[in-house]
């Protein structure tokens, strides 16, 4: 048995970032280990640049569990990009746009949404900060809490608490959902309808289905991520709006 802390994501509009390429921001089903330890670095007050910080919060691992399907959404943004051989070391996007008028390129870029997102997240770890600081931090964060872009705000409070549970879908299981929150034909079944992604637990088992994705965070400032493992706890089912 051990401790975790777990609360509750919702919002109206979320993005969970993957791989990305330079016209396409796609986004997963749920926010990846470096998102949630993100979130909790901003409720305690971190900031970006803080290198010393952030290495400290990669102590915790984390779990997570859509607790409803969410739905996907696909915005479309044109960019202005200037062709390397007209514009000879800029100081500033401005100064490069500036400096070949209308020789520059515009392109259409992609970017994914999930819609309806209702997620639950767990902390354990034994790092610098009790779990019990995190409590006191996402129930009055220094910096505002969002969802993978600041245009996805939160939509209920997160209710942060700590419990004592063998395992991160154990403890996933006692978030309370409130009523007012969940779409209206949503039953407390559908919550075990859907895995958990969780951070290699010591002392479980490993499950059939691990994979690895780009979610260990190495320089906030240089978005460059490291890959890690992600336990598939639970089994998923496919969705037939992400083939579409």
């Amino acid at each position: 048995m051990r401790e975790h802390l777990v609360f509750l994501l919702a919002a109206p509009m979320a993005s969970f970032g993957s791989y990305a390429g330079h016209e396409r921001r796609g986004s997963e089903l749920a926010p990846m280990r470096s998102a949630v330890l993100g979130l909790v670095g901003a409720a305690l007050g971190i900031d970006r640049g803080d290198v010393e910080g952030l290495a400290n919060l990669r102590a915790y691992s984390v779990a997570v569990q859509p607790f409803q399907q969410s739905k996907p959404l696909r915005d479309y943004h044109t960019v202005q990009t200037v062709p390397t051989p007209k514009a000879k070391r800029p100081q500033t996007r401005g100064d490069a746009l500036a400096s070949v008028g209308r020789a520059a390129n515009t392109i259409i870029t992609f970017r994914d949404y999930r819609c309806d997102v209702l997620i639950g997240a767990a902390v354990w770890g034994n790092g610098r900060w009790p779990l019990s600081d995190f409590v006191n931090h996402l129930r009055q964060p220094v910096f505002p809490l969002y969802l993978g872009r600041k245009a996805c705000p939160l939509a209920a409070p997160v209710n942060p608490v700590v419990v004592l549970e063998e395992g991160p879908r154990e403890a996933l299981a006692q978030i309370e959902i409130p009523e007012w929150i969940r779409s209206k034909d949503w039953a407390e079944e559908e919550r075990n309808r859907h895995p958990a992604y969780s951070d290699p637990v010591a002392g479980l088992k490993p499950p059939q289905q691990i994979e690895l994705v780009p979610g260990e965070p190495l320089d906030r400032r240089a978005w460059t991520f490291d890959e890690c493992a992600v336990w598939h706890l639970g089994d998923s089912q496919t969705e037939d709006e992400e083939a579409a």
